[in-house]
């Protein structure tokens, strides 16, 4: 059952957010990367055991099979289990006010480093032309919701995944549509950063900086200030039943799993200490 917009129960957040000081401080670079890495890793394995789910099944469904996928590599990844508690769907959230009870993020990876009460949050898209699912559906429904405090409020970065079934590309399809809305007034993503490139050769991933001008209710200039976000995109493309059997790229990202070739154990390392301090 989903909740009607009301007015803010201050109580909620008041005691959501007690003791802590907002917004968390951010997350590593590298940090993030390696989630990048293992959210590939994840896709490239249902690639070949769930492509036609992939290619054809509602968003709903593919973010079941990713759910699954990560809790499953908890067990077979010992870097991936160091960062993660856990990854829930659908996991219900407050936003910034508590205007709203039951916000359902697609994902939420619950790190290990962070209270449970705020995830890093995982939107995820369709992307296809042939259905009219594009990137300005991208923005509306899921990008704005990280700058107006309905999902990722209390921290300084955010998750967004395309499932891509056309050609798009986030260099092709998402960035030239964020630069021309930065010619509309008021500007409708606050957009600070434009998309960068993430640095993870094969992967489609990129950074984008956000303003956001909700302020938190039960604090008081200047703690009240959120700051920017930052959204690391990772456009993912389906591929047919076919291909995903004879693909040995993926069959590489599969067996690998994130960061697990001969560089990979320093990266590793590293990220460990990042995270950790240790």
């Amino acid at each position: 059952m989903t909740s009607l917009a009301s007015s803010p129960r201050l109580n909620q957040i008041d005691e959501l957010t007690r003791g802590l000081e907002l917004p968390f401080a951010a997350l590593h670079d590298e940090h993030l990367t390696v989630i990048a890495e293992v959210l590939a890793a994840a896709w490239a394995e249902l690639s070949r055991t769930q492509a036609t789910t992939l290619l054809t099944g509602s968003e709903a469904e593919v973010n079941a099979l990713m759910e699954t996928r990560l809790t499953q590599m908890l067990e077979e990844h010992p870097i991936w289990e160091q960062l993660v508690r856990t990854v829930t769907r659908g996991k219900e959230t407050l936003s910034y006010d508590g205007s709203h009870l039951e916000k359902r993020p697609d994902i939420s990876i619950h790190l290990s480093a962070r209270t449970p009460a705020f995830p890093l949050v995982v939107e995820c898209k369709l992307i296809d032309a042939a259905t009219r699912k594009g990137h300005d559906l991208y923005c509306d429904n899921g990008l704005k919701r990280f700058l107006t405090g309905e999902y990722a409020w209390a921290t300084r970065e955010a998750f967004m995944l395309g499932y891509v079934r056309d050609n798009s590309t986030i260099t092709s399809a998402l960035s030239p549509f964020l630069i021309a809305s930065q010619q509309r007034r008021p500007q409708p993503y606050a957009i600070e950063e434009l998309p960068a490139s993430g640095g993870v050769p094969l992967l489609d991933l990129a950074r984008s900086r956000h303003g956001r001008a909700f302020r938190y209710p039960t604090r008081t200039a200047p703690r009240d200030d959120p700051g920017s976000i930052a959204v690391w995109h990772l456009w993912l493309p389906t591929i047919s039943p076919a291909s995903s059997r004879s693909s040995p790229s993926l069959d590489r990202a599969g067996q690998e799993g994130p960061r697990q070739s001969r560089s990979g154990s320093q990266r590793s390392k590293r990220t460990k200490r990042a995270v950790f301090g240790s």
